[in-house]
């Protein structure tokens, strides 16, 4: 006879596929909008703000596993933050090479000038650069491998979150225009700070 995590395994198998399927709405959004010329004045501008808008979004998911799952009880939620992370990179990607390629077309000396104009571009990238080794120990063999160093590593993902803030802030603030911001600033502070909290909590038990 199965077990009892057999069963529950071949339960969240089916809803981890909808919601892999699911969380590819916003590529197939931007395809969809290419293919009927509805990217608007400034197509580049669009498929970059966007795929910077959905890393951050899927982050904060990402994030808000944890928190969730200790509240309700819903352990199975635990099966897919590795799923949610690798979106998040994946949309960094895109976020990162729609600036390289099609923004500047592998011009380095048009980039550098432009790190030096705008510094966000500089705390974006160190983000980005950030989330590529969490994305590639997210394999369930590099887990095993790296033990508890593992969890360490991971923890980069904080300091991830708090330059993404920082680099959607200072991108928006040419245009004075904080509502988004603020919004996911306020959200990566409750995250953040309920972490805190509860490893206080912990340590006042101990």
């Amino acid at each position: 006879m199965s077990s009892a995590s057999e069963i529950k395994s071949a339960r969240v198998v089916p809803v981890k596929v909808i919601v892999f399927i699911a969380m590819l709405f916003p590529l197939a959004r931007i395809v969809l909008f290419g293919v009927t010329d509805r990217l608007g004045a400034n197509p580049i501008e669009f498929i970059t703000r966007s795929t910077g808008l959905w890393t951050l979004v899927y982050l904060c998911i990402t994030l808000a596993i944890t928190p969730v799952r200790r509240m309700t009880g819903i352990n199975a939620l635990a099966r897919f933050r590795r799923m949610i992370g690798l979106y998040a990179f994946f949309f960094a990607v895109l976020h990162f090479t729609t600036y390289i390629w099609f923004d500047k077309w592998f011009d380095v000396a048009a980039m550098i000038k432009d790190i030096g104009k705008r510094p966000f571009i500089t705390v974006g990238f160190a983000a980005f650069v950030l989330l590529i080794p969490l994305a590639i120990t997210s394999p369930k063999a590099m887990v095993r491998k790296l033990g508890r160093k593992w969890a360490t590593l991971h923890r980069l993902i904080y300091l991830i979150a708090v330059l993404a803030i920082l680099h959607f802030w200072w991108m928006k603030a040419g245009k004075h225009d904080f509502a988004l911001p603020k919004i996911y600033g306020a959200i990566v502070i409750a995250l953040l700070g309920w972490r805190v909290i509860a490893w206080l909590l912990r340590k006042r038990r101990a």
